[in-house]
């Protein structure tokens, strides 16, 4: 009987010790599955993006409120099911997701049905006079519009919490930031077919050419020109980086020289003519605000790259003079759209300087309680005056910071706004600070300057081809704007 006993002892005893053996080696595995699916699931997605109407249609808001998110919830229960903490904790991203989320409450409230007219907006008192009946108003001007932008934001969250999660791996962040180029390029390169085909119409959409200018599948050929700016930003820091880790450092210049053009002819070459099909596109796009902004995108990329160290350059001047002398001849070869265009109507837009006045007005107006986030189609309409032409229809101020403010007050737009410059901010720090995997912040940091640039003369950031994309490179770049060797995990 005691034999009996102390053999099942050692046999349960053993399957312990099995399982202990095996417990974290099951783990692993689960994580070599989980995660390459769900990267590559989000990598489609954002290939998606563009391809109807840029996702600036009610059906891809939809399926891009289902998507997204649940990528981000189906990683969140893999995590759990693997028994593994997030990559990167929530506790290090304190400040910049305690102002989000006070953003997200504040939005549900202005939606809120209030009782008393004093939280609510002037309008809906006027609504109840008129209809001879009380109504229960809201600090929202129009309820639906406040809660479809309220979904856009979190969609640009969630893609912002997939990136930041699945991109601390420093191999997986420039797979990204290369699969990132691959799909614009592949978006330029279907823009400058129908442009050179003559294609009246994109054949899967119902919208004209835009007056022979590329603009791809977008609604405007200046979303797209934001869209191909962003991804000759990263396909310029892809390509700082090869020629960093290729060229041969040490030595006479002419060592160098061969160097340079051996690497621009093998492992560069794929990189060179991506960059040149996306300069021609961006180009051809005749937006004078995109080319412009993806200058000062350009120039900070140049900054935070070639910037000098305590004890030598970081990059040969040779990369630069290499990289001036193909911009330069792309653009004496194909920017006659461009030029043109600031010939013909210059930098400045009287149209657009008004509209800027107005909404300063309307934001005067309601400093506080805002508008209603995402309402400025709704808004603008009571502040229009003889300032403009009585011709056409004014959805966006052309200017996502005035509109923030109009929209939020400027207690929690200026939140949102800090929000995003925090993160920036991060992604300059990893940039100016880290030796290793250097590439993926100063890309995300130098197309936040793009981006930002933009916003004060267009509403590029509020068509989610763009948004989304900008969202997952400023992920990637957060998760690697510190040493692999700093443990953020929880």
């Amino acid at each position: 009987m005691e034999s009996k006993v102390s053999s099942s002892g050692h046999a349960r005893a053993g399957r312990r010790e099995v399982a202990a053996a095996t417990g974290p080696l099951a783990t692993a595995s689960r994580s070599a599955i989980a995660d390459p699916v769900i990267f590559w699931l989000f990598l489609a997605a954002l290939a998606w993006t563009p391809f109807w109407y840029g996702s600036n249609d009610l059906v891809a808001w939809g399926i891009n409120a289902v998507l997204f998110p649940g990528l981000a919830a189906s990683y969140e229960i893999s995590l759990l099911i693997r028994g593994e903490g997030h990559p990167v904790a929530i506790r290090n991203l304190a400040v910049p997701v305690a102002l989000f989320a006070a953003v997200v409450l504040w939005i549900w409230v202005q939606n809120m049905a209030w009782s008393h007219s004093p939280p609510a907006h002037p309008i809906w008192g006027m609504a109840a006079e008129a209809l001879g009946h009380p109504l229960q108003g809201r600090i929202s001007v129009n309820r639906d519009l406040t809660t479809l932008a309220l979904i856009r934001l979190l969609t640009a969250a969630s893609v912002f919490w997939i990136a930041l999660q699945l991109c601390r791996n420093g191999a997986r962040a420039h797979l990204f930031l290369n699969a990132i180029v691959a799909i614009i390029c592949i978006y330029a390169a279907y823009g400058l077919a129908a442009f050179a085909f003559g294609a009246g119409r994109v054949p899967w959409l119902e919208i004209p050419s835009s007056g022979g200018r590329v603009a791809s599948t977008f609604i405007n050929h200046n979303s797209f020109a934001t869209y191909a700016g962003v991804g000759l930003i990263v396909a310029f820091g892809l390509l700082f980086r090869l020629y960093r880790r290729e060229l041969t450092m040490e030595g006479p210049r002419r060592l160098l020289i061969a160097s340079l053009i051996e690497t621009s002819g093998r492992k560069g070459a794929f990189l060179l003519g991506v960059v040149f099909v996306l300069i021609v596109a961006l180009l051809l796009t005749g937006s004078r605000g995109g080319v412009i902004a993806t200058a000062f995108g350009l120039f900070a990329l140049g900054v935070l790259t070639f910037r000098r160290g305590k004890k030598r350059p970081t990059e040969p001047l040779e990369i630069i003079l290499v990289t001036a002398v193909l911009v330069t001849a792309t653009l004496f070869a194909f920017g006659d759209e461009f030029v043109a265009n600031i010939a013909e109507r210059g930098i400045r837009d009287t149209g657009r300087t008004a509209v800027y006045l107005i909404t300063f007005r309307s934001i005067l107006d309601a400093p506080w309680l805002g508008h209603g986030y995402g309402t400025f189609a709704d808004v603008f309409p009571m502040y229009r005056d003889r300032s403009i032409s009585i011709q056409g229809i004014w959805e966006q101020a052309h200017n996502t910071y005035l509109e923030i403010f109009q929209g939020l007050g400027l207690v929690f737009g200026s939140m949102l706004v800090a929000c995003i410059l925090l993160f920036v901010l991060a992604c300059i720090r990893g940039a100016t600070t880290r030796q290793e995997n250097v590439t993926v912040p100063r890309v995300a940091a130098s197309a936040a300057f793009l981006v930002g640039v933009h916003a004060l003369v267009d509403f590029s950031l509020q068509i989610q081809a763009v948004a989304l994309t900008f969202m997952a490179i400023l992920g990637a770049g957060v998760a690697q704007s510190q040493s692999s060797r700093v443990a953020l995990n929880d």
